[in-house]
């Protein structure tokens, strides 16, 4: 894995772009860290969040934010070169010779695809049995990215809770002024901290773990309809034609090499 440039660089130009304009205002940074106000954000988001879900789905967010900050070294153009690779070698030498690469695969859904192949399992229940694993990888992923989305709905709203705790806190010490300017900046900053936190962090982790689950259904539809060609016995162009017409945005199909039937 690969540090995502793009995410780092997003959250730095966020940070410079608030607290230069904090600095630009006349304001220091010392008056938006405010201890409690990320107390009530954090730890009332985060208790509406367990309410939601279950501790399995909450784990799972947890472990894919690595996929937000880090790339998988996953590269279309090379899984293309492979499932034409495995198309040749079967129609050289027959489906069973692409035995030894099931056993080498080290993606699961390429593994379990081949070996549907090799076994002579039927065009039919092959795709119907790769489409299902495609839905419900693809569903696990929508849930892994919704726990981050539903926070980001919460945090704004817990930030107001914070703002109002924080005038009470205000009209409770009306008779002590040196009380007023720490209550009302903990109901400002608890506003700030929801927002901010919900619209820089939440929301788009949320929309990054979308992308991500999108470019892996491509990758696995890639391979089903790799696999499903290959039994149907298509020369390796008409192979790499289904293969690329699946290719992910960004992709650059014509520097490839052409196939050979």
């Amino acid at each position: 894995m690969k540090p995502d440039g793009m995410t780092f660089g997003g959250l730095l130009i966020a940070a410079v772009a608030v607290l230069g304009g904090q600095a630009l205002e006349g304001g220091h940074i010392g008056s938006i860290m405010q201890p409690t106000a990320a107390l009530i954000v954090l730890g009332g988001t985060l208790g509406a969040v367990m309410i939601s879900y279950t501790p399995t789905e909450i784990f799972g967010s947890i472990k894919a934010i690595k996929h937000v900050f880090f790339q998988e070294a996953h590269d279309a153009e090379t899984l293309v070169q492979e499932l034409l690779a495995f198309a040749k070698k079967a129609r050289k030498d027959g489906l069973i010779s692409l035995e030894s690469d099931a056993e080498e695969a080290t993606d699961p859904f390429l593994e379990k695809a081949l070996w549907l192949a090799v076994d002579g399992t039927p065009p039919d229940l092959v795709r119907e049995t790769l489409e299902t694993l495609i839905t419900t990888e693809e569903e696990s992923g929508h849930r892994v990215a919704k726990v981050w989305e539903t926070a980001g709905g919460y945090a704004p709203t817990v930030g107001i809770l914070g703002a109002v705790l924080g005038l009470i806190h205000v009209m409770e010490n009306l008779d002590d002024p040196t009380a007023l300017g720490p209550g009302i900046a903990v109901a400002f900053v608890a506003t700030i901290y929801g927002v901010g936190i919900a619209n820089i962090l939440f929301l788009p982790m949320a929309n990054k773990l979308k992308l991500v689950d999108g470019l892996e259904t491509r990758r696995r539809e890639m391979v089903l309809a790799a696999v499903l060609a290959i039994l149907s016995g298509d020369n390796v162009r008409l192979v790499e034609e289904k293969v690329r017409a699946i290719l992910p945005l960004g992709s650059t199909p014509e520097k490839a090499t052409p196939a050979t039937a």
